[in-house]
């Protein structure tokens, strides 16, 4: 059964850290493309992060620019997102997701089939 699950959210003050981890279950992360997507109340989803699964080539969204890395461990079947500096505006449910199909290089305009649960993250003083 496939399955993610992300952990790693919490309350943080504006300039604080977190890392979001997103871990796989059932198959094999090394050989897929994985997003992460967050959506906050009353907005649509966005992508926020990508990590492609052949070269480890990454894509951010210009929000997260410079603030936000994303990584992979494939011996732990585990991507993480680091989020640095972050503003009262990253304040959203988080997802990580992915399918076989999925790719980074349209990972913004493409409905991948497997998501996690989400966790939240919320930056507030």
């Amino acid at each position: 059964q496939v399955q993610l699950v992300e952990s790693g959210g919490g309350l943080v003050q504006p300039g604080g850290s977190l890392r979001l981890s997103c871990a796989a279950s059932g198959f094999t992360l090394d050989f897929y493309d994985i997003g992460w997507f967050r959506q906050a109340p009353g907005k649509e989803r966005e992508g926020v992060s990508c990590i492609s699964s052949s070269d480890g080539s990454t894509s951010y969204a210009d929000s997260v620019k410079g603030r936000f890395t994303i990584s992979r461990d494939n011996a732990k079947n585990t991507v993480y997102l680091q989020m640095n500096s972050l503003k009262p505006e990253d304040t959203a449910v988080y997802y990580c997701a992915t399918d076989p199909s999925f790719r980074c290089l349209y990972y913004n305009d493409y409905d991948p089939a497997f998501w996690g649960q989400g966790t939240q993250v919320t930056v507030s003083s």
